[in-house]
């Protein structure tokens, strides 16, 4: 079974589900409700609805836990960076400190 990871909107920790992250799931450090719009790979405040997943009923309150089937656990950290981001902007200035040598 998949471990998923996800950083937590409300006390940004790290919290781990097996397999997938259920609809009452709670963050074990801040129990708040994990399966949220705002712990979502299409959350975006500057798309139609906060949502990038255009076939997503309209869910009111982003922080509370939904019954969106479309749900992927974000793979943002705090900063709005991916993990990709992340080890891009490190591979760039580890290249760009070799290359002034």
């Amino acid at each position: 079974m998949p471990i998923l990871k996800l950083q937590c909107f409300g006390c940004g920790k790290k919290i781990e589900f097996v397999d997938k992250v259920g609809f009452r799931e709670e963050c074990e450090h801040c129990d708040a409700d994990a399966h949220v719009c705002c712990n979502c790979e299409f959350y975006d405040e500057t798309a139609y609805n906060m949502c990038r997943e255009p076939s997503a009923d309209v869910v009111k309150e982003k922080d509370r836990n939904n019954y969106c089937d479309y749900f992927q656990p974000s793979r943002r950290d705090s900063s709005g960076q991916t993990d990709k981001d992340n080890l891009l902007a490190a591979a760039e200035a580890l290249f760009k400190k070799n290359s002034s040598n």
